[in-house]
């Protein structure tokens, strides 16, 4: 079993950035493509963005397209979403996901291990 341990959520104002990072327990998902949900008060959980095994294929949702970067680094063992522009509609708790295949995760919500979710906050 693996965890994934969720930092950087906070409070900020529109227009602030933050930057939410995700690193797991073990070193073995490596080849794992990881991800970044979110899920505002009564709404489903919904897809933000996801970066391939290698870093070479990145996926975004329109409503963050242009405004958050997802990256990682194999190195630290770690995945990081760059958030600029924040907007009051981004509030919600952001959940880090890992899984075998992007494409799986993007479009059929195939997600082997979840993290517990760290909450950000934009306010108006």
């Amino acid at each position: 079993q693996v965890q994934l341990v969720e930092s950087g959520g906070g409070l900020v104002q529109a227009g602030d950035s933050l930057k939410l990072s995700c690193t797991p327990s073990s070193r073995a998902f490596g080849s794992y493509a990881m991800g970044w949900f979110r899920q505002a008060p009564g709404q489903d959980r919904e897809f933000v963005a996801g970066i391939s095994w290698n870093g070479y294929t990145t996926y975004y949702d329109d409503s963050v397209k242009g405004r958050f970067t997802i990256s990682r680094d194999h190195a630290k063992n770690t995945m990081y979403l760059q958030m600029n522009s924040l907007k009051p509609e981004d509030t919600a708790v952001y959940y880090c996901a890992l899984g075998r295949n992007l494409d799986d995760m993007r479009y059929s919500r195939v997600i082997e291990y979840w993290g517990k979710g760290t909450l950000v906050t934009v306010s108006s």
